[in-house]
């Protein structure tokens, strides 16, 4: 892409040969072990390195899993150094299958399912109101909104006061607060509205208030390490902060009335998402909706765990029946009043639909949950798949997105629907 080209649509260097910034794990990927042709995962590859093409995501992880076995994990790119507006002596950090990133919104399904994983263990009962736990949150109406229904986007409180300052989303207790002396735009659950960033602390509060624990504590003891992740975790520690990987605004800006959504939606535009991401005062905080770091083969790991059962290397992480109900679609496909476009969800999950929807063709029983528009990680127990791509620009409209669209829709080609009786966790 020319300089001015580049420019113009605020986008990375991205170089001829993309073997120079291609890694692999070789040694991670066994479609042998599942009788898969070379030409499959490849193919899927190539989509991968088509969406980089376009420039607008400096670095690149994704990991691919067909029926448990690992059979795609690399990486392409940069994770710091080569943002569209950084100087050309900036020192470029190669981005590998290992490197820390923020999964953003996708962060709400790990959180979610540690909601559901305590209602298994008879802590919380999933449909009583939060104010049931925590009275202080009944304030001005809001008595009878229900954890489910902050699970499922219809709690009705989507959005903090515009005029909040940033700096309160990493004082618990400030925002807390501020939830608590919010007015709800409805409390019935009838209307959808993404909660892109309140729901995760109320439920952060539920759980923290039924266990004496944090969050975090929580994460670690039934998540983190039974399954033996190296990072997801809230946040990272300060002494790990220079291996996370930087975020990027690309692409072209947003005008009206995108701008006006994405405003809505994430309180404030995609130059100030860009800022407040890469402070380490986020990247250090506790945001259970929006900051959970790990490798894509982490959140690959967390939805085959899923698509298992619950299982994860023979150990029961929680029930069928957990999942099942974490996966359960909950009203029907609705427009949401935030984003602006219709969606599916469950108690925690975005669901996928038929004849397409947000994971593909023909993926009606596909769940998992979106990052900041460019993250996609979900599992398809139609195809048997796991399936984490995590990306490090902030694009909102533009170039990339029938890139986007192909490496969806790639995906759901090279791994067609099963007979019904090798599918998993599907109704019959």
């Amino acid at each position: 892409m020319h300089r001015f080209a580049r420019r113009a649509l605020h986008t990375c260097e991205v170089p001829r040969d993309l073997s120079s910034v291609t890694f692999r794990d070789a040694d991670g990927e066994h479609p042998d072990r599942v009788n898969l042709d070379a030409e499959v995962p490849d193919t899927v590859w190539r989509s991968v390195e088509s969406l980089y093409r376009t420039g607008v995501h400096p670095g690149i992880q994704l990991s691919l899993r067909y029926r448990g076995e690992q059979v795609l994990h690399r990486a392409l790119g940069h994770a710091r150094g080569n943002g569209p507006e950084g100087p050309p002596s900036l020192s470029k950090i190669p981005m590998t299958t290992d490197t820390p990133v923020c999964f953003f919104s996708a962060s709400k399904a790990v959180t979610a399912l540690l909601m559901h994983m305590l209602s298994e263990q008879g802590l919380v009962n999933l449909m009583d109101p939060v104010s049931y736990y925590c009275p202080e949150f009944a304030r001005h109406g809001k008595r009878t909104i229900t954890v489910h229904q902050i699970l499922s986007h219809r709690g009705g409180i989507p959005a903090i006061p515009r005029e909040t300052p940033i700096e309160v989303l990493w004082n618990r207790d400030e925002i807390w607060r501020l939830l608590c002396e919010a007015r709800p735009v409805e409390v019935d659950g009838a209307k959808l509205a993404y909660h892109a960033i309140t729901g995760g602390y109320v439920l952060q509060r539920v759980l923290e208030k039924v266990t004496g624990d944090s969050i975090e504590n929580y994460l670690d003891r039934y998540l983190r390490r039974p399954m033996g992740m190296k990072w997801f975790t809230y946040g990272i520690t300060p002494e790990h902060l220079h291996e996370l990987a930087g975020n990027y605004a690309t692409g072209p800006r947003p005008k009206f009335p995108v701008s006006w959504v994405v405003n809505r939606a994430l309180g404030g535009d995609i130059r100030t998402v860009e800022q407040v991401t890469n402070d380490p005062r986020f990247q250090e905080a506790v945001i259970p909706a929006g900051n959970l770091c790990g490798t894509a083969e982490e959140m690959g790991r967390f939805f085959q765990m899923m698509l298992n059962g619950g299982v994860w290397n023979g150990k029961r992480i929680c029930s069928e029946l957990t999942i099942r109900r974490a996966i359960q679609q909950f009203g029907s496909l609705q427009l949401d009043r935030t984003m602006l476009v219709p969606m599916r969800f469950s108690a925690g999950m975005m669901l996928g639909g038929n004849p397409v929807g947000l994971w593909g063709p023909q993926s009606r029983y596909a769940f998992g949950h979106i990052g900041l528009i460019n993250k996609l990680c979900w599992a398809d127990p139609a195809r048997d798949i796991s399936v984490s791509l995590l990306t490090t620009g902030l694009p909102i409209i533009g170039h990339h997105l029938p890139a986007l669209g192909r490496f969806v829709y790639t995906v759901c080609k090279q791994f067609p629907l099963l007979p019904e009786n090798q599918r998993r966790l599907v109704p019959a």
